[in-house]
């Protein structure tokens, strides 16, 4: 179900959490304190299930420019005492994000905010890039001052700084304080001292050497998983059998598959999955149903399954399908990327299944949402239209969005419409080649999209095939 931070979908503020394009809208068409309360609430309170992902700042920059909304809020979260205990990134970064696009905009006082917090800020780093990307030479030297004096000239200082030098994201401002005669030295020894890191992290890997056996490999897989249990060296493990396991390990293999500790087992697992070894699925299922599998071992089999091209993989994923537990999971998920028309059956059962179960926001569904686009099952609309309008991802809602254009015939007339104002840049660019122009709000947005100098560059070029003169 629903992440109780997220507000029902049917209100202004659960459409701007999610941001869907009716959120702007029904925000537009609002009162302006209303709207502005939830703006300002979706901005403080990033709703978004994975901030690292999906996208809300440029749709919220432009709900604040249409509205014409101030930014005392946004001001007094920054700045509130909780800034210097929380300091994670994603309690700031999206009004961070936000206060960027607006200074692209031409707000000088969301640009003087980034500045301030950039100066005395626990996330100074996200501002400093996002000043690096829209303020002056002026602007950028003032902040030196202030970003240099949070690393004290220590022996621990400067290899902060150091760190700080080598990780940036957007390096333009430590760039032009090197050229500063005041801190160039210090700079200059930063940036020498962050290459010498990288040079003598790649002096001491950690893994398999060569003229290492099967055996080895599969002893260091399960190396000092007590003292780094999170540290899973399955995939690296299967890559090195990759190389040193030849027909005459298979033997070897196959019993370890069966009985050798978890790490080991999903590293012969996936090493033999990539090669279509015939007892590959046998196994597979084996790991799967065991109920004395670990969460690794289980995790790693039906990555292994899910990474399978063959025939017979799709064959046996058609058995395993109506199951109703994570191989049945795995197995709709295989027939929703390569099944065939026969397949769209169980892969619509599978659909409402976790829908039902599992609620709109179910990792399970975007594979499924996207294979019933892929197969044209048109039954499966209602479904969708549930999933678009419920979920609080708004790149599943985009997935969804893509298969209702191959499966529902009133989407150009319907959902394309407000996707148009969607906060995913690839759900406007659908919209963008979908959305029916009979309806004079379509033209007017393509009209400020293809003008928007903010807007993706794929947008715009799906945006002027529509309105262009060749068109």
């Amino acid at each position: 179900m629903f992440d109780p931070d997220i507000a029902p979908s049917g209100t202004l503020l659960g459409l701007l959490q999610r941001g869907r394009g009716d959120g702007t809208l029904h925000a537009l068409a609002a009162p302006r304190a209303e709207a502005l309360a939830a703006l300002n609430d979706s901005v403080l309170r990033d709703p978004r299930r994975d901030w690292q992902v999906e996208n809300r700042s440029l749709y919220y920059a432009r709900l604040y420019m249409q509205l014409d909304g101030g930014l005392e809020e946004i001001e007094r979260h920054l700045f509130h005492p909780d800034d210097l205990v929380d300091t994670g990134e994603e309690r700031t970064g999206l009004a961070l994000a936000v206060l960027g696009h607006l200074a692209a905009y031409g707000r000088d006082a969301a640009r003087l905010l980034l500045r301030s917090y950039a100066a005395a800020g626990t996330n100074w780093r996200w501002a400093l890039d996002e000043l690096a990307l829209r303020d002056d030479d002026a602007g950028l030297m003032t902040l030196a001052p202030a970003v240099l004096a949070r690393f004290p000239e220590t022996e621990e200082g400067d290899g902060e700084l150091a760190a700080a030098v080598r990780d940036a994201f957007e390096p333009r401002p430590w760039r032009l304080w090197a050229e500063d005669p005041r801190y160039g030295t210090r700079l200059a020894a930063a940036g020498e001292q962050g290459s010498f890191d990288r040079w003598q992290r790649q002096l001491r890997p950690r893994g398999p050497r060569p003229g290492w056996s099967v055996t080895e490999v599969l002893q260091w897989a399960e190396q000092n998983l007590e003292q780094a249990p999170e540290e899973h060296r399955h995939i690296a493990a299967a890559r090195c059998l990759a190389a040193v396991a030849g027909p005459e390990d298979r033997p070897e293999l196959i019993r370890a598959a069966r009985n050798a500790p978890d790490p080991a087992r999903a590293a012969v697992l996936h090493h033999l999955a990539e090669r279509g070894d015939p007892d590959a699925l046998d196994l597979i299922e084996d790991a799967v149903v065991d109920p004395f599998s670990s969460e690794q071992l289980v995790s790693a089999a039906l990555a292994a399954f899910a990474r399978m091209l063959s025939v017979a993989a799709v064959a046996r994923a058609r058995v395993w399908a109506p199951r109703a537990d994570r191989l049945g999971a795995s197995a709709a998920a295989l027939l929703a990327r390569r099944g065939g028309r026969r397949d769209a059956e169980a892969v619509l059962a599978a659909l409402r299944r976790t829908v039902r179960e599992e609620g709109p926001d179910a990792d399970g569904l975007w594979e499924l949402v996207d294979g019933t686009g892929r197969l044209g099952v048109g039954c499966a609309a209602p479904v969708l239209r549930h999933i678009y309008r419920e979920t609080s991802s708004s790149h599943l809602r985009g997935r969804a969005a893509g298969a209702l254009a191959a499966t529902d015939p009133g989407f150009a007339a319907g959902f394309a419409v407000e996707c148009l104002w969607d906060c995913e840049e690839t759900t406007r660019e659908l919209a963008a080649r979908h959305a029916a122009t009979g309806d004079d709000r379509v033209v007017e947005q393509l009209r400020r999209l293809a003008a928007d100098p903010a807007e993706e560059a794929e947008v715009q070029t799906a945006v002027r095939s529509r309105i262009g003169p060749e068109a």
